[in-house]
């Protein structure tokens, strides 16, 4: 049997087939339907405008930090082409009681991404980007050109000493 009909059904479930009519349903359908609303409103919200792109041309991520200052957040780039972004801030006092925060988001960098070019953005409305753009595409060299020189006729030069004699005799 499907949860929607338990749901929906007005009997409870026992050893019978069939709706009872001389009990009243355990619950309403528009009950059932506020208590998954509240349940779905209690789990964990999904970060919004979260992403990473990469393309032909650069690396791209976006991230929602929206309940952070821009002096909460930091952007550190290692040895090992990791990006760690992080956010944290001090224990704070709201309608509920006390809250404090703090999250560490690492990316690995793709290799051909040139990560001495990565930048970082905050929007006024708390999306922080990171761009980086790809490397140039270097291709191998198998040969290297060498230019010519021209120059006047070689073939009919005399040599010095015979250039010398010359103009002596």
């Amino acid at each position: 049997m499907s949860l929607i009909s338990l749901l929906l059904d007005d009997y409870p479930i026992h050893h019978q087939r069939g709706p009872r009519r001389d009990m009243a349903p355990l619950f309403h359908p528009e009950e059932a339907l506020q208590t998954l609303v509240n349940v779905l409103n209690q789990l964990p919200q999904v970060e919004k405008d979260t992403s990473i792109t990469v393309d032909k041309d650069r690396f791209h991520a976006k991230i929602d930090v929206q309940q952070f200052k821009p002096e909460e957040l930091t952007v550190k780039l290692n040895d090992d082409n990791t990006v760690t972004v992080e956010g944290k801030h001090e224990e704070k006092q709201d309608e509920h009681g006390f809250i404090s925060r703090h999250f560490v988001r690492k990316y690995v960098l793709p290799d051909d991404v040139d990560a001495k070019k990565l930048q970082s953005a905050l929007s006024s409305d708390g999306v922080l980007s990171l761009a980086a753009p790809r490397k140039p595409e270097t291709k191998q060299v198998d040969y290297k050109q060498i230019p010519i020189l021209r120059t006047g006729p070689i073939g009919n030069k005399k040599t010095g000493s015979q250039a010398n004699a010359q103009k002596e005799g």
